[in-house]
């Protein structure tokens, strides 16, 4: 995986259609661990001059022939990564021959081994690995699929679309036949062979179809996957009535595989996920896991329609269909979960990881215009800010329009490999809006800064009020000059007994905008960015008696929740360069305003659950370091400690009866509700611990020997953990041992072990990474231990020495041996390091350096460069 030569970047203005379509493609699999034989029979016509040129990465050629003649070596090319053919017919149809060796495809991409089964990941550039074929999204095809296979070890063996086929097979053989007659590009082809469980279901469609419904598993996991089930049928039922999406295949299956590098694929009828978001029971999964199961069920499911049916015609397109399919399972968990609380954690993900990641060295647009490895691009803004600008493109239409719009969408551009400007296109057609201005969004990165300042103005013959908007998008890398961006900004006066007027939608389409507004004779706010009408950062006058104000009147929850954020940031920031200044932070009345706040709230029965879990929940250190940069990273997350502290000290009373009512061990549930209740129980908890309350380690300690389910479990054990004693390593001890043969599990514990802030420092986490139980290979595990110590484990990661940043470089090198993939996504933590103070930048500058002369995959080279810069 070594590379020596500076890589080539695939540039978004060089894109030229493929000079020949696939009318047809066969592929028989004669499957073996070692040596899997992969015949392919392709239909060719040309469309354009040039030669034949094939994808291929780590396999064998053993032949290619043209109408049945077999060419001599003298008449293709071969490459490190394309076979080549100067002279063809204009059709034709081509048959090859390759091998390739499944069980040492140790980088999950292409066709692999993984508990004595195959499994396939062609996203976004596998299925090279398996054959030599055009390797790109806009070339696609029907195909027909034969796996060969020894019955007793490989009893299933399942393709996309319909089986249409299968029988016996001298010397213990079996075969089955699968036809998708829907044309597809090849990275949604998918093959899996072994021995699972199978959870049967079905659903019928609006039209009246019948369709079974299979979920594959390890054996004994099949009551496991029952939510996962419903969690389809429910997505299934909402794409129909929210989209007018009907499944279109005979069958739709699912299939669990623990070693997966992403957490689901979305294969044309037959969707692989990593198991760790499709199995769950109240014993082994936490509510996180149930939520994010339905999510991403849902996610793979409404792929069918925006990823499949209508795919990307490059892969800088890619944001047409995850930007896209992120913003309908974001809709669809809200319809499941409550509009207000999916909002918020929404938002609360944007800002931890694309607002990072729009503001550091590896910012990029929305559509890139150019990559080295198209894998580093599966990032948080192709996904959650492309969801964003679906959501902005709504509220600007209108949900009429915006329907109108993707019903025309799904109507013209059907069974095609499209363009941004292609979707944008349809929603012009439909609105008559003029989209000019708006596919900036996809052409520029960073995130737009909105200031808010408020005037009065004496006029004849009252005193009129404005109020202006005012936005700059700070330059980024290759790209220091920025446009002004259609802004859709919903807000409201709030007045200290509610609105004083509707909620207004002001559409920003210049720098700065002044918009008039009704004279009040009462104290009022501004609740701006309503329901967070767009994914910008909201500088306002807003003083700490406007955001109590806020906090308590708001009809919008989310800027309710967004009020209080504000103000607690405030208060971080300050906290955090006091902390840093050798001072300690004071109780001053913006912090007891805000605590009482707090408690207004958690008393208040309008408000559920969930809600409130996450009103008592301060603002992520992510969110500190973007405002208040350059800082040390450790007196913020003493400042987040010591605000969680005076939260617990004003609110103590309140947090032990919220805690003694919500402990409820009744019957489990994984719906809204009950995990709302457990959400909010756990708060409590956590912030009684913030304070070593000596409540707390009685409380935490009751939980985890009671606990019926894991989120009390494991949220208990994360607890004594923050507080220390003795009584923390006998309880890791024995709830290792108690799931020990439970992975997923494991994985859990791995994440809190790797989080601790143990009393030898790195050492025990370069322990943990020794031990026999640690699946160096796997990337659940990897992420896991190497992961969570470098987001969660602020003290040791960015200790002064460099031990954390040393230990994090070693084990990035270590998986870029085995797994470009994961070692660059694991990489992307340290494009933090401009938001530190000087003597950890040069720390953290140095690791890239050693990282770089290393001489790494195209992968890691790319994310370490990129973030050096």
């Amino acid at each position: 995986m070594k590379t020596d030569a500076a890589p080539m970047p695939t540039r978004l203005s060089d894109y030229v259609p493929y000079n020949f379509e696939i009318a047809e493609a066969r592929f028989d699999f004669r499957l073996d661990p070692k040596s899997t034989t992969v015949r392919s029979l392709l239909t060719m016509k040309r469309i354009a001059p040039g030669p034949l040129e094939l994808d291929g990465e780590d396999i064998k050629l053993v032949s290619v022939e043209i109408d049945g003649r077999l060419l001599k070596r003298s008449e293709y090319r071969l490459t490190q990564t394309q076979l080549i053919v100067a002279e063809t017919p204009d059709e034709f149809t081509l048959n090859i021959e390759t091998v390739c060796d499944p069980s040492a495809n140790t980088t999950l991409m292409g066709l692999y081994v993984s508990g004595g089964r195959f499994f396939t990941q062609c996203e976004a550039e596998g299925f090279r690995r398996i054959t030599y074929f055009p390797d790109r999204p806009d070339v696609m095809s029907v195909y027909t699929i034969l796996i060969d296979a020894d019955k007793s070890t490989y009893p299933t063996l399942l393709s996309n679309g319909n089986k249409i086929d299968g029988g016996e097979i001298d010397g213990g053989r079996h075969f089955a036949v699968w036809h998708d007659p829907f044309r597809k590009p090849c990275y949604l082809f998918a093959l899996v062979a072994g021995q699972f469980d199978r959870l049967d279901d079905s659903f019928t469609t609006m039209s009246g179809r019948h369709i079974p419904l299979e979920i594959y598993v390890d054996p004994g996991d099949a009551p496991k996957a029952a939510y996962a089930m419903d969690s389809l049928k429910r997505s299934m039922a909402w794409d129909e009535r929210a989209f007018g999406r009907e499944y279109d295949l005979d069958i739709f299956m699912i299939v669990a595989v623990r070693d997966f590098n992403f957490g689901a694929m979305e294969n044309k009828g037959l969707n692989i996920f990593n198991s760790s978001l499709l199995l769950a029971d109240a014993q082994t999964a936490t509510d996180m896991n149930f939520e994010r199961i339905e999510s991403v069920v849902a996610h793979e499911y409404f792929h069918n329609w925006t990823g499949n049916r209508i795919t990307c015609r490059d892969w800088f397109q890619l944001c047409l269909k995850e930007g896209f399919t992120v913003f309908r399972d974001q809709e669809f968990s809200a319809d499941q979960r409550g509009a207000a609380v999916q909002r918020i954690k929404d938002v609360r993900a944007l800002r931890a990881r694309q607002f990072a990641e729009d503001n550091g060295p590896l910012a990029h647009p929305v559509r890139p215009t150019e990559y080295v490895k198209i894998d580093n691009f599966y990032t948080a803004t192709i996904y959650e800010k492309g969801a964003e600008l679906i959501r902005m493109l709504k509220a600007w239409l209108g949900d009429d329009m915006f329907r109108k719009g993707s019903d025309l969408y799904f109507a013209r551009l059907d069974g095609t490999a499209a363009t941004i400007e292609q979707f944008l296109d349809c929603h012009a057609d439909a609105s008559g809006e003029d989209m000019s201005q708006f596919i900036q969004w996809y052409q520029q990165a960073g995130t737009p800064r909105l200031t808010v300042r408020r005037h009065q103005t004496p006029t004849t013959p009252v005193i009129s009020q404005t109020v202006s908007f005012y936005q700059e998008t700070l330059p980024t890398p290759g790209q220091p000059n920025k446009k002004p961006m259609l802004l859709p900004i919903r807000w409201q006066a709030i007045g200290d007994d509610g609105p004083l007027m509707e909620p207004q939608l002001t559409v920003m389409t210049t720098d700065e905008t002044t918009i008039s507004y009704p004279r009040f004779d009462v104290p009022h706010s501004l609740s701006v960015l309503q329901r967070f009408s767009a994914p910008v950062i909201l500088n306002s006058d807003a003083t700490t008696e406007d955001l109590i104000r806020l906090m308590g009147q708001d009809p919008d929850a989310f800027n309710r929740w967004e009020a209080g954020q504000t103000l607690a940031r405030r208060l971080l920031a300050d906290f955090a360069k006091a902390l840093e200044a050798g001072r300690m932070p004071k109780m001053d009345t913006a912090l007891r305003d805000y605590t009482n706040a707090l408690a207004v709230t958690l008393r208040d029965p309008q408000f559920d659950d969930a809600f409130k879990a996450l009103v008592l929940t301060p603002p992520s250190a992510m969110e500190v370091l973007m405002v208040a940069a350059p800082v040390d990273p450790i007196a913020v997350h003493e400042a987040g400690n010591w605000l969680s502290r005076a939260i617990a000290d004003t609110l103590r009373d309140d947090l032990v009866a919220t805690y003694t009512v919500k402990n409820d061990d009744g019957p489990f549930s994984p719906d809204a509700k009950a995990a709302g209740r457990r959400a909010l129980k756990g708060r409590c908890l956590s912030l009684l611990a913030a304070r070593f309350d000596p409540l707390a380690a009685s409380l935490a300690t009751n939980q985890l020997d009671g606990a019926t389910n894991m989120t009390d479990e494991i949220g208990a054990l994360v607890t004594l953990s923050r507080l220390g004693g003795q009584r923390v390593e006998s309880s890791m001890t024995q709830f290792f041992e108690k799931w020990k043969d439970q992975p997923l599990v494991i994985d859990k514990w791995y994440s809190v072990q790797s989080m601790r802030h143990h009393a030898d420092g790195i050492q025990a986490i370069i322990r943990l990474a020794e031990m026999p139980s640690y699946e160096r290979n796997n990337p659940n595990r990897v992420r896991a231990l190497v992961g969570g110590f470098a987001f969660g484990n602020t003290k040791l990661f960015h200790k002064i020495d460099g031990s954390g940043y040393r230990f994090f470089a070693d084990q990035v090198l270590d998986m870029d041996t085995r797994n470009p993939s994961v070692a660059a996504r694991l990489l992307g933590s340290f494009e933090i390091w401009r938001k530190l103070d000087p003597t950890r930048q040069a720390l953290v500058r140095a690791e890239l350096d050693r990282i770089i002369a290393a001489k790494p995959s195209k992968n890691v080279l790319e994310i370490a460069q990129r973030t050096r810069a």
